[in-house]
């Protein structure tokens, strides 16, 4: 353990923010499931929690909670499956 007060901070805030990068990192994993288990049902709700997933994608990774081309594959993957269930607009 640190013996330095500034350390022993640290060390406080730190964890800290583990806690809660770990919570919102579950919540994000809990969304991206919950908008792939539900284009299966419904593809009308699928869209409205496919806009909610993709803007919480991006809030993640401009805080740094995960990186911008993790957040970016899981858009794509998330799109793809997407566009596979809607018919072609064409």
């Amino acid at each position: 353990m640190a013996n330095i007060k500034s350390a022993k901070k640290r060390v406080a805030v730190s964890e800290l923010r583990r806690l809660r990068n770990r919570s919102q990192r579950s919540e994000l994993r809990t969304l991206v499931k919950k908008t792939q288990v539900t284009m299966d049902t419904d593809v009308e709700k699928a869209k409205d929690l496919l806009t909610l997933t993709i803007k919480e994608l991006d809030r993640a990774a401009s805080k740094g909670l995960i990186h911008k081309n993790a957040a970016a594959r899981k858009k794509s993957r998330l799109m793809r499956r997407f566009n596979r269930l809607t018919p072609t607009a064409n």
